[in-house]
């Protein structure tokens, strides 16, 4: 590939991942002209329309589709490796970027980050807080802190925090209404509280321990919902059982506004991974995050 089709796909990847050629302009430190002019000589060149223009809005056609997820990785590797030249220097900085659960903060993360940034003080870091499945490809992140259910395809993963207690809870209302389960196969009868990963139609598992392993038991849900604190505001009006985090429900349970069922039999969950996309071109940072994070960890 010639250099100036390699900076011209480069300018297109950078338009489908910013859903337009204003933004690419601004990420690129480009004029919009010039964005534009490179992407209508890219097409020329293929002899294909990548993108539907209107006043509007900018899309993808279906062979643009295809290419943009084919040249993705290869441009993201481009970049690390350019953007990568601290290797050859004595310090470790740049901007560490990170997604992470909510209730990973207060749980270990927290911790971790204030070490990590005090130990590397030229080190930006960069962490958004989001229960939400994080495509390492597409949205720039260095690594995402997930449960084993959330981890993408093809990647790395650390195991990193504390065991991750969990409890099924309920209101008195629902438990004076409905009865409470006394085993796993009793929930089956119950309305559910649910956590959906990423879309209603994809819930977290109800997890157990029984004789010849790992199972799980859906109740029927009621509820859907991807927030946790939603979950616990259901829970507490009496929508149905909760099955979350024991250290998001522990404040409500001391207080007396919800009560644990099943107490002993729902067994922790795997502890929380540090997932990255590749060790391939892997930054000083990101490397010493995970460094760190498997130290604390243990």
């Amino acid at each position: 590939m010639q250099r100036n089709q390699l900076s011209d796909m480069t300018v297109f990847v950078e338009v489908a991942r910013a859903n337009g050629f204003r933004a690419a302009a601004e990420n690129l430190k480009l004029k919009a002209g010039s964005v534009s002019e490179a992407v209508q000589r890219f097409e020329e060149r293929l002899g294909v329309r990548l993108f539907e223009r209107s006043t509007r809005s900018v899309a993808l056609t279906p062979i643009g589709e295809r290419l943009y997820e084919r040249s993705l990785p290869a441009i993201n590797d481009l970049e690390a490796a350019v953007l990568d030249l601290d290797e050859h220097r004595d310090t470790v900085n740049g901007t560490l970027r990170l997604s992470a659960p909510y209730t990973a903060g207060p749980s270990f993360l927290d911790e971790l980050i204030t070490r990590f940034a005090s130990q590397y003080p030229d080190v930006k870091v960069e962490l958004v807080y989001d229960d939400q499945k994080v495509d390492l490809v597409e949205s720039q992140i260095d690594a995402a802190i997930r449960s084993h259910t959330l981890l993408e395809p093809d990647t790395h993963a650390v195991p990193v925090g504390p065991a991750l207690n969990m409890s099924i809870v309920a209101s008195d209302t629902y438990a004076v209404a409905k009865g409470v389960p006394q085993n796993p196969e009793d929930i089956l009868d119950h309305d559910g509280i649910c956590f959906a990963i990423g879309s209603a139609d994809r819930l977290a598992p109800w997890e157990f321990e029984g004789s010849e392993g790992r199972y799980s038991v859906a109740p029927k849900p009621r509820m859907i919902v991807n927030d946790l604190r939603s979950m616990l505001t259901y829970a507490e009006a009496g929508l149905g059982l909760a099955y979350l985090y024991t250290d998001v429900a522990a404040p409500l349970i001391e207080e007396g506004r919800l009560i644990e069922v099943m107490q002993g039999q729902v067994p922790p969950l795997p502890r929380y991974s540090l997932n990255y996309r590749s060790k391939k071109h892997m930054t000083r940072r990101l490397r010493a995050f995970i460094d760190l994070a498997k130290e604390v960890s243990g």
